[in-house]
């Protein structure tokens, strides 16, 4: 299995904190974004390769970190060679990118490299394991004016994905997807195919309702903290919570 970190936004809600530093590279604590969710990569044994797929305004400062990994896993940051939002790829154009340039032939999990989370990620990827089918992670959203600014899905038997929409206006469910997905090795090059239609290259979950049309998929449901870290907001409240010592507490 290979993982693919998408790395290649600018971050520029997050201004002016990002300006010059790309999120993942923000600090919580004595740890970097980055670091707490390569932390949780390094639990799963099947992972051989981590990629960090980025941009040219912030390539030199991923290769300077991945120097720095100590982790059991080899690591390599690719430059996806823009730079700025207006000819940027999207985080599918991305995976594309990534999937090309080091050929791979093998499963994947696709992780965004800007949320962090307090379930073991090796839950994840055993259900994978168990079931033998494309997977999505998914979770109950308290507040529900966020599902409009995320992946729902509506779930049948099974925890069967039945039904996706990313950033719906009307919610079918209160059911929100992070952006981590595990997709096997043969439906690794669906990817193109989607792309070649001229679907939407930009957020990750578009995929999924396109996919679900061809092939079963089928979600891990956890009941745990996840922490996006889109806004000033959630990196202070982030913040805040690490300081409490409550990070991923309920």
């Amino acid at each position: 299995m290979q993982c693919v970190l998408l790395a290649a936004g600018y971050a520029t809600r997050l201004y002016p904190l990002t300006e010059n530093m790309p999120k993942a590279l923000l600090k919580l604590g004595d740890k970097t974004i980055l670091e707490m969710v390569t932390d949780k990569i390094d639990e799963v044994s099947d992972v051989d390769t981590i990629y960090i797929v980025t941009n040219e305004k912030f390539y030199a400062q991923f290769e300077e970190w991945s120097h720095s990994y100590s982790g059991p896993k080899k690591i390599k940051v690719l430059n996806d060679h823009t730079t700025n939002n207006d000819n940027r790829l999207g985080a599918i154009g991305d995976l594309k990118y990534v999937i090309d340039s080091e050929n791979i032939d093998d499963e994947i999990l696709v992780m965004a490299s800007d949320n962090i989370f307090g379930f073991p990620l090796t839950d994840f990827t055993d259900m994978y394991k168990i079931k033998n089918k494309d997977m999505i992670c998914a979770h109950t959203i308290e507040n529900k004016k966020d599902l409009h600014s995320m992946g729902v899905v509506e779930l049948g038997d099974d925890d069967k994905v039945i039904g996706f929409e990313e950033k719906p206006e009307n919610p079918k469910s209160d059911l929100g997807v992070p952006p981590f997905y595990l997709y096997k090795k043969e439906t690794v090059p669906l990817i193109t195919t989607y792309l070649e239609e001229g679907n939407n290259p930009d957020a990750p979950g578009h995929f999924i309702p396109w996919l679900i049309g061809r092939k079963d998929v089928y979600a891990y449901v956890f009941d745990a903290v996840r922490i996006d870290i889109g806004t000033p907001e959630s990196y202070y409240e982030a913040q805040d919570r690490l300081q409490k010592g409550i990070l991923f507490s309920k």
